[in-house]
Order: structure tokens, then C-alpha cells, then sequence
């Protein structure tokens, strides 16, 4: 993480977005560091998307106030697009230009000089494990390779703010992880970035993140300040017959939800307590359970268990 003096690039206040009766976004607030990761995090309709393009000027707030760089996103969108990268789902890149054409392209777009863009799109390449693909086709990459050279071309000029809207999405595990790897090197030039993911492992990788639920902030901290927020215990299981057991869960005393990890049964209990009851009733249904332990919550552990407190607030 880079200094004081590089804080605040991003700046968010008092943010509402409407579209018709529905409120997208409600009073949304948040500061982005140079050199941060700071991830939206929460399923579809939670306002994900809504909030990066409010951030692009690419959509206009109903009320609050966007600061990029110390410049007014609302009151001079066009400057502030000069310090911004915006990557949505779909990002735009030329199924019959080659990667380096490609590159080219937006090179230019930007105005970046030929030695300039030359010598980043060689190292970006080279980070993403795609030169040897630079007269490739872009239509014929894979899904994968296709959203590296996206990430690239956002690149290319160097941009202060980086804008990700599930960048991840449908890509193999080795493009996730090598994407990541890019992330985590803009660091070191003290670029500021958000990025919308549903997958809530990937969060984990987040310097910080906001858990958003139908438009609204529910927490803001760093992945283990979060987790530290989680009520209760977490148990996890493996049960021989692990549809019986999860069936079986959900009415015991002191289980606050279940919910299915891999092979894992994930049972948040109100207290550490509680293990031996469950073993001990699990095993009077017959249901075999080969391990049982206390484990650190995960952050769909908190986010599932977030949603059924606000759920069971609602019902009081």
C-alpha cells in the first residue's frame, strides 16, 4: 500500500441511484486508496454494477457526490475519464483484430505514444502468460484469455483508477489466478481499483470490501475485519449421508443456518458449545459423521449469515 499522501483517490458520498420504484443504490459511501483492491461484493440486484458505472460517468447519481483524483465526477465527467478505467462485463474488444491490434487500438484511443504502448503491452503480455498469442485472432481466444486481453487493453494507458465489473466471470481457474496476479502488481504503481465479483472466495483477495444487499452497504472492513463480525461459531462437517445430515441440521438447537462447501457441511451455531450436541444428535439419527470441527468463518459463511439476522430482523 502506497503512503498518505496517495489516499483518497476514489471518493464516495450520499450515493442514491433509482430507476423507476426500484432503489438500485441507497446512500452508498466509500474511500479507495492508491495501491487498493476494494471489492462490491453481493449477488445479482445488489447494485454491483449500477455503482461502477456511476464511478465511470457512464450513468449520472440521483443525489451524492464522486470525486476521482481530486476531480468532480459529476461536474466534469469528460477529465475525470482521463484518470479512469472502466472495464463492464462485456468489454468491447474486435473479434477480427489480433491481440496487438487490439492493443493498438486502444493505445490510440488514448493517445499513448508508439514506444509507450509497445513497452507496457510486452510486459502486460508477459504478466497475463499470452505472448505467444499477440498475432492471435481475438475471436479466437478462449473466454479466459479473451478477459486478460481486456484487462490489458483497460491498461494500456496507464490509467490512476481501474474499474472491474466481474471480471471472473465464467473463466477457468488459471486465467482467475493469473488475473489476479496483474491485480496485485498494479499495486506497486499505486493504482486504485474496484472490482464486482459474486464469487465471495475470490473477495478474499480484496484489500477491502463492501457487502452490498439490494443497493445497501451492510459492512465495510478488510476480509478479516468482516470475518470477525461473524456472530456465533462456525462448525464444519463431513457426514457420509450428507443430504440426510443437512436436512437434519437446520432444526437442531442453537443452529443458525447450513450451508453446503464442497464436500463440507458449513453449520453456524450460536456457540462453540454446540459441537459435541450436534455430534451427539447427529449420531442418535443414525446420521455418521467422519469429521467435525470449529473452523474461521469464510466470507460466504458471513455474507449467508448477514442476510438471515436482517432476514430475521424484517420478520420481527
Amino acid at each position: 500500500m502506497n503512503g498518505a499522501a496517495l489516499a483518497g483517490v476514489i471518493e464516495v458520498r450520499g450515493l442514491h441511484k433509482r430507476f423507476g420504484a426500484n432503489l438500485a443504490v441507497c446512500d452508498l459511501n466509500f474511500t479507495v486508496q492508491a495501491g487498493e483492491i476494494f471489492g462490491l461484493v453481493g449477488p445479482d440486484g445488489s447494485g454491483k454494477t449500477t455503482t461502477l458505472r456511476m464511478l465511470a460517468s457512464v450513468m449520472r447519481p440521483d443525489a451524492g457526490s464522486i470525486a476521482i483524483d481530486g476531480v468532480d465526477v459529476l461536474a466534469q465527467p469528460e477529465q475525470a475519464k482521463q484518470h479512469v478505467s472502466y472495464m463492464p462485463q462485456r468489454f468491447g474488444l474486435y473479434e477480427d483484430l489480433t491481440v496487438q491490434e487490439n492493443i493498438r487500438f486502444y493505445a490510440d484511443l488514448f493517445e499513448v505514444p508508439k514506444i509507450t504502448w509497445e513497452n507496457r503491452a510486452y510486459q502486460l503480455l508477459a504478466a497475463a502468460d499470452m505472448s505467444p498469442f499477440g498475432h492471435r485472432l481475438a475471436g479466437q481466444l478462449s473466454g479466459g484469455m479473451k478477459q486478460k486481453l481486456g484487462l490489458i487493453c483497460s491498461l494500456v494507458h496507464a490509467p490512476r483508477v481501474l474499474l472491474l465489473d466481474e471480471p471472473t466471470t465464467g473463466v477457468d481457474p488459471l486465467s482467475r489466478r493469473e488475473f489476479w496476479q496483474i491485480l496485485y502488481s498494479l499495486r506497486a504503481e499505486g493504482v486504485a481499483m474496484v472490482i464486482s465479483t459474486a464469487y465471495l472466495d475470490e473477495a478474499e483477495r480484496c484489500d477491502r470490501l463492501t457487502l452490498l444487499h439490494e443497493g445497501v452497504m451492510m459492512y465495510c472492513d478488510t476480509p478479516a475485519g468482516l470475518k470477525a463480525r461473524m456472530p456465533g461459531a462456525m462448525l464444519a462437517l463431513i457426514a457420509a449421508e450428507s443430504r440426510r445430515a443437512l436436512a437434519a441440521l437446520p432444526s437442531l438447537p442453537g443452529v443458525q443456518g447450513v450451508l453446503m462447501v464442497g464436500e463440507a457441511i458449513h453449520v453456524h451455531v450460536d456457540g462453540p458449545a454446540r459441537l459435541p450436541q450436534i455430534r451427539a444428535a447427529l449420531a442418535a439419527a443414525g446420521i455418521e459423521v467422519s469429521t467435525m470441527d470449529l473452523v474461521e468463518p469464510s466470507i460466504e459463511d458471513l455474507f449467508v449469515a448477514l442476510l438471515e439476522q436482517r432476514a430475521q430482523k424484517v420478520a420481527a
